[in-house]
């Protein structure tokens, strides 16, 4: 059962690490960026990164920049959505942000809003109007074809590509500067969770913490064996109720999450796991880690310039 629950709680934590466990109305990786470039400073001077409103205004300037693109080459294009700050904190290995919780539960809004534009956005029922040869020119025109990628292996293993044509890609290198270097730095710095994430579910800081706050939660009255647990049940959950039915209910069992998690200090122990054993990591990866703040620094300039 130990091994069972151990797996179940790396899936949650690799969401964990990558979206983030946030408490506070920062980036939800602010806390491991601190290591981060302690570490970068060990090699020059540190390299600071963005904050979630500054991820933000890129965003929604390479969505603009994808319009006047797209237009150049011949098609209408409607900006697609950008996740605001609160929707880019979903995903957390743990909710412990009681007034964000409060409001938004576990993003189901966001989740309802998704769906919504993947539906009905003006850039679906447009191309689907398009002829058969049109959608083809459409989509070379926005992504590119794979017949000319940039291709990267990743530290974990594998490898990833992307096309180099396309509107998205021609942004890309007006916004970051160069879009291979961009992409290698990302994909790279992006895809270290699987170097780091198996200690953490091995460190008993974390395990005691989960323990810890599945006790406060079962006493609660919410008797769950960790925040992945509640994450498997969370349609089940629901399941027969209306959407605000369905808001409220997540709402009131994320609060108590939240509140559980802030007593027994789970969500600062992760993020703190998480910065400890990234830091380590990143010693191996100070070139991608400097480049990749670097150039969204400067792409964040850029996009204030337009």
């Amino acid at each position: 059962m130990r091994r069972k629950r151990r797996i179940l709680l790396s899936v949650a934590l690799l969401a964990c690490l990558t979206a983030g466990c946030s408490s506070d109305t920062r980036s939800t990786a602010d806390t491991g960026r601190q290591h981060q470039e302690r570490a970068v400073s060990a090699h020059g001077p540190p390299v600071r990164d963005l904050t979630l409103s500054e991820e933000v205004e890129i965003d929604r300037a390479e969505q603009d920049l994808v319009t006047q693109c797209m237009r150049r080459e011949g098609f209408r294009y409607w900006p697609l959505p950008v996740l605001s700050v609160p929707a880019r904190k979903v995903g957390a290995y743990v909710v412990d942000d009681v007034v964000w919780a409060r409001q938004y539960g576990y993003g189901r809004t966001f989740d309802t809003a998704a769906q919504k534009a993947n539906r009905d956005h003006p850039n679906v029922t447009y191309v689907r109007a398009l002829p058969k040869k049109q959608r083809v020119r459409y989509s070379r025109a926005l992504d590119g074809t794979f017949t000319d990628t940039i291709t990267i292996e990743l530290p974990s293993g594998g490898s990833v590509r992307t096309p180099r044509g396309g509107c998205y890609a021609q942004v890309r290198e007006q916004l970051y500067g160069d879009h291979a270097t961009w992409f290698r730095a990302k994909k790279t710095v992006t895809s270290l969770t699987p170097l780091y994430v198996p200690r953490i579910l091995q460190d008993e800081r974390l395990t005691s913490a989960v323990a810890a706050w599945s006790r406060c939660m079962k006493a609660a009255g919410r008797p769950f064996q960790s925040p992945d647990a509640i994450r498997r049940e969370r349609e089940s959950l629901i399941r027969g109720m209306t959407e605000s039915q369905a808001l409220r209910s997540e709402s009131a069992l994320a609060v108590t999450e939240a509140e559980c998690a802030q007593q027994t200090s789970l969500g600062k122990t992760a993020r703190a796991l998480e910065a400890e054993y990234r830091e380590e990591v990143a010693r191996d990866y100070t070139e991608e880690f400097t480049a990749y703040r670097q150039m969204r620094l400067s792409a964040l300039a850029r996009a204030r310039n337009l």
